[in-house]
């Protein structure tokens, strides 16, 4: 799975043909032992948490 980005402890990651678990477009963020896959089109959360200052970060 190729990491897309990296920034202030984050890791962006895409995985390739990932459309059967949510339907939608998006990708996966890891802060820590927190990880979510965050739409994105909307920005919202579709599985997971992340703590708000890095869902921010990541929506920004």
């Amino acid at each position: 799975m190729p990491v897309i980005s990296m920034f202030y402890g984050i890791i962006i990651r895409m995985y390739f043909l990932d459309n059967q678990h949510h339907g939608v477009p998006h990708i996966h963020a890891r802060y820590g032992e927190h990880e979510a896959s965050v739409g994105l089109y909307d920005g919202e959360i579709l599985a997971g948490e992340l703590p708000r200052k890095q869902l921010r970060l990541v929506q920004a």
